[in-house]
């Protein structure tokens, strides 16, 4: 059977009039990857919101659940982890053992589970996407559109404000480790305050971005890049693009979920809608039957900069003990290069996608807009780092409208692993950014080859922005690299990660 790579599909959304900015082939099919947790979440908020959960509510980790392959918090059978934790797991760290922790413990199955996300699919007028797990892992009935997802992206932000907060959220601090968002937009576009990133061999690199800036608000999705700096690049010309056109008045789109009845779907159209839809009460979710009980166990939480809406006061519900059925690990998906991978055709489909593609428009040299901040070095802890795909960091200058945003290569984002050399760490991410510029200003072409990369690591209750070099071929080149460096006066050392 023949195979495809990876096909390009995008989408930009006016969220306040609801009018379609861009299309390119927004209604074909795609493998949604990990955006597929963004309905993970959205079923976990209607839990919330109806008090069927609570923020520091204990999930049981089943062996099955801590089975699946990276990306992962690492969880151990047995173990608890708090829904708060949990939700910053798959927004940072897009773990997909927390996934399946979800789904055990929420839908009582993966199965019920996944079912429950279709259905909530189609009542927000999700027509064409279909879930088969909580995660977005390899499988063949997975499947969703550009405008579905733009429409999902847009449901979180209209129906859950407060837990929306979430997706902001540059670091999260679990157990002694700290782990970056992937979202790489966070904090280098102006305006952009999430959604969600997704990567399988299948789908390419996927993207889901809300921008508020200026009065306007927009939804855009890019799915099918071959390289998450193209995915990136191509997200921030569609952002340059679009956003000036988007709408800086009152909001009239319909409401995308209506609260009161039967559920109304407003379709992203091409032309503006006449009159707001009114909402009322609030949604109860369909819940899966009754679910055995577990005794709860109390977890420790974290959360990075994210101020929850206000609960009732009520007792918390006890959590679903999932069934420990040992499987072994699915295999991870091969390394991605910058060429494209094959996607896999489905089996009985005559596909009639066609294939687009994304620009990779040329960045300047990285960070030379930053100024130079002195920064005393000090070691940092190691973290772990897994991903399920390697990805080129995104660096350079990217022109957002009139302001131009230096986006450097922070977090640990769906990087590759491999050999890596640090130079110190600092108190702020410039700061890191600037040591970086230095080492490379300092020595000549021996790092010209290698990117530089700052990641966000707690220490002593304290965050801190590593500085490092990454991307070396093997550990010769990354010592070398290292004695080049201390020879300019740095400190540095190798590691693998």
């Amino acid at each position: 059977m023949a195979q495809e790579a990876p096909r390009y599909s995008g989408i930009v959304v006016d969220a306040k009039t609801g009018d379609v900015l861009y299309s390119a082939a927004a209604d074909e099919l795609r493998y949604p990857a990990s955006l597929t947790k963004m309905m993970t979440l959205y079923v976990v908020f209607e839990d919330l919101e109806a008090g069927r959960l609570k923020l520091d509510t204990p999930l049981r980790v089943s062996a099955r659940a801590a089975a699946q392959p990276p990306s992962k918090l690492g969880l151990t059978p047995g173990s608890t982890i708090s829904v708060r934790d949990a939700i910053l797991a798959l927004v940072t760290k897009s773990a997909n053992d927390v996934a399946l922790v979800i789904a055990e413990n929420v839908g009582g199955s993966e199965a019920r589970f996944a079912d429950r996300m279709t259905r909530t699919a189609r009542q927000i007028g999700m027509s064409k996407s279909t879930f088969k797990n909580p995660h977005g892992l390899p499988n063949a009935g997975q499947r969703t559109t550009a405008r579905d997802m733009a429409l999902l992206g847009r449901a979180l932000h209209e129906r859950f404000p407060n837990y929306f907060e979430f997706f902001k959220t540059r670091s999260f601090a679990f157990r002694g480790r700290t782990y970056g968002n992937h979202n790489r937009l966070l904090g280098a576009v102006p305006g952009v305050n999430g959604i969600k990133t997704g990567y399988i061999r299948a789908s390419g690199f996927n993207l889901v971005t809300s921008v508020e800036r200026d009065g306007r608000h927009i939804v855009a999705v890019v799915i099918g890049g071959t390289t998450g700096r193209s995915r990136d690049a191509q997200m921030v010309k569609l952002i340059n693009e679009h956003m000036k056109k988007a709408s800086t008045g009152r909001r009239t789109a319909p409401a995308i979920v209506s609260r009161s009845g039967p559920l109304a779907v407003a379709a992203m159209t091409e032309t503006r809608p006449s009159a707001p839809l009114k909402v009322n009460a609030p949604l109860k979710a369909p819940i899966p039957g009754v679910k055995p009980e577990i005794e709860p166990r109390p977890v420790a939480v974290a959360l990075a900069n994210v101020v929850p809406p206000k609960e009732a006061p009520r007792s918390t519900p006890a959590p679903v003990a999932a069934v420990a059925v040992p499987v072994p690990a699915p295999a991870a998906p091969a390394p991605v290069a910058a060429i494209p991978v094959p996607a896999p055709q489905l089996p009985g489909e005559t596909s009639t996608l066609t294939t687009g593609s994304i620009p990779n428009p040329r960045f300047a040299a990285a960070f030379d807009a930053v100024a130079e901040t002195p920064v005393e070095t000090v070691p940092a802890p190691e973290t772990q780092v897994a991903s399920i795909a390697p990805v080129a960091p995104l660096r350079g200058k990217v022109k957002a409208e009139d302001t131009t945003v230096t986006v450097a290569t922070n977090n640990a984002s769906e990087a590759a692993p491999g050999w890596q050399v640090q130079i110190g760490a600092a108190e702020s991410e410039t700061a890191a950014i600037g040591l970086l510029k230095k080492a490379r200003e300092a020595t000549g072409s021996a790092l010209r080859r290698n990117d530089p990369h700052t990641e966000p690591v707690n220490s002593n209750g304290q965050t801190l922005f590593r500085a490092r070099f990454v991307g070396f071929d093997d550990k010769n080149s990354a010592l070398s690299a290292c004695k080049t460096l201390k020879k300019a006066k740095f400190n540095c050392y190798a590691v693998y990660q």
